[in-house]
């Protein structure tokens, strides 16, 4: 997941105090450029924010400016982490994966795990099938090797052959 494509307008703004809102969000973020959203995800059990927000800003220099200065500062008492946002759809989309069952992502996971076992299966065959491929390379350039040596002693065991080399010696001495 380290290769996932940030949104470079939109910033994640956690260690939220509990007090903080997304008004009180806002009014700290909007110093440093307009901003089209501010959310902060509710817990669905206790109607309180998850202690982080997220701020979009309408210009990606907004976002980088206010992320450089309010990460590691400090609103209602806490420290704030601000970084750049992974795409929603990564996380779980609106509700997250809190809100899923935990039995949610079991049939995906099988299929996954029937093709990662089908992957090495047919990594497996491959690897196989060129191992036998150099080895009967192998055993050709071998037999070439001594073919070179052995080139009269095949002609008295194949007729044509004879006959060829019979018919080039004549053309040869005529």
């Amino acid at each position: 997941m380290a290769n996932l494509p940030v949104q470079k307008n939109t910033l994640y703004v956690g260690g939220l105090a509990e007090e903080v809102n997304e008004s009180i969000l806002h009014a700290a973020f909007i110093p440093f450029g307009d901003i089209k959203d501010v959310k902060t995800p509710l817990d669905q059990a206790t109607q309180k924010h998850r202690s982080f927000g997220f701020v979009t800003f309408l210009e990606k220099e907004d976002a980088s400016s206010a992320m450089d200065n309010m990460d590691g500062a400090e609103l209602y008492g806490r420290v704030l982490t601000v970084n750049y946002a992974l795409p929603e759809r990564i996380k779980g989309g609106e509700q997250g994966w809190a809100a899923q069952p935990i039995w949610a992502d079991a049939d995906t996971w099988f299929e996954r795990q029937q093709q990662e076992e089908e992957m090495l299966r047919m990594q497996a065959e491959n690897r196989a099938a060129m191992e036998a491929a150099e080895e009967l390379h192998r055993k050709k350039m071998a037999q070439d090797r001594e073919g070179e040596k052995d080139d009269d002693s095949e002609m008295k065991d194949d007729p044509m052959a004879r006959a060829e080399a019979d018919v080039l010696k004549q053309n040869n001495s005529s």
